[in-house]
């Protein structure tokens, strides 16, 4: 009788500890791939279980809709790293063509000094910038990782380019990218000021560089070009095919728009691809004076692939190509003139080395 009762208490143990369970699909926080798995169906261990690989991704979905959020990590380094090639070909009214070819490299990197209140704080380092222009089958290149050149038409440029590089700004920014403050600027400014000093003598024309420079490089600047190329997915999230659009003024006056449309192709596998395409619609105009007609077009496409890291929603690498094409024709009726110029130029974030 007793040993009776050994065994059925046994019996009640193991079924009090038997949870049931049940079979889910998750994301793997380490992969990004998507796994089945089995969880309890009650308790804090499936509310923990469940929760997980949600918590470690920054780009995640929540029925099919996703968001971009930032999990940088403490310490971390994130690099920040732009390449532009342009090729640009005039072909002349006899026909005949001529080709040059720009290329520049802005280099940085984002330092997490810390992640307090759901704000990073961050060090940007401005670590290099190379640019090179190739026409008629000579080169010239301003290497801040190069000596200073010896020509006497770029060596303001490298001084220029020497200054800001090496120069660190801090970044104050939300979890979702929004993009608090960026301050340091007045370091740079200074820097940038005594290394034209023996270049530009007279007071007036080198307050006048200053300003210029600091129209191009001041804290909207960076907080429009960081909202652009990091925070891609908006804010109230997209499914799979979802598309969206965003436009800037490619004009001052601000009649001519550039729109660029996105759509998020997929994610898995820890990234994220979003495509790109847009332009400028051809633009026409005709006027005539003194019995002459001038009439001018413009045109311009782009398209792309952005891939986002899933694990850091940072930007892993961005390759878009971008055509603008003009055309300017002169006619009196009889006969006719025309000038076009076609720029192919190529936008690389993060090139693979």
């Amino acid at each position: 009788m007793k040993k009776f009762t050994a065994i059925a208490l046994l019996s009640i143990t193991l079924v009090a500890c038997k949870k049931e369970t049940k079979t889910v699909t998750k994301v793997d926080p380490q992969t990004g791939k998507t796994i089945t798995v089995e969880v309890p169906t009650s308790g804090t261990d499936s509310l923990k279980i469940e929760q997980t690989a949600e918590q470690v991704l920054a780009i995640r979905d929540s029925l099919g809709v996703y968001r971009q959020t930032f999990k940088l990590e403490k310490g971390q380094t994130y690099p920040l790293v732009t390449y532009q090639k342009d090729v640009q070909t005039m072909t002349a009214p006899d026909g005949k063509s001529q080709s040059g070819t720009s290329e520049t490299t802005d280099e940085m990197s984002f330092t997490v000094n810390d992640f307090k209140d759901g704000v990073y704080d961050i060090t940007i380092n401005l670590t290099g910038k190379r640019n090179s222009q190739s026409a008629n089958g000579k080169t010239v290149t301003v290497d801040t990782k190069q000596a200073e050149p010896k020509e006497e038409q770029l060596k303001m440029m490298w001084k220029v380019n020497k200054a800001l590089v090496g120069n660190k700004l801090k970044l104050k920014m939300t979890e979702t990218g929004k993009v608090i403050s960026i301050t340091g600027f007045d370091a740079v400014y200074n820097k940038i000021s005594a290394s034209v000093g023996s270049t530009i003598k007279d007071a007036k024309d080198k307050a006048g560089f200053i300003n210029s420079f600091k129209q191009s490089f001041n804290e909207k600047m960076l907080k429009d070009q960081f909202t652009k190329n990091l925070v891609l997915i908006p804010a109230k999230g997209v499914k799979i095919g979802d598309k969206w659009s965003a436009s800037e003024n490619a004009t001052p006056d601000g009649k001519i728009k550039l729109t660029t449309t996105y759509t998020l192709k997929s994610v898995g596998d820890g990234i994220a691809q979003i495509s790109v395409a847009g332009g400028i619609p051809k633009k026409s105009d005709k006027q005539t004076q003194e019995g002459v007609t001038r009439s001018m077009s413009s045109e311009l496409s782009q398209n792309g692939t952005i891939t986002l890291d899933q694990k850091t929603g940072w930007v892993k690498n961005q390759n878009i190509a971008v055509k603008t094409t003009q055309a300017e024709t002169l006619s009196d009726g009889k006969q006719s003139q025309t000038m076009k110029s076609v720029s192919n130029s190529t936008v690389i974030v993060n090139p693979s080395k």
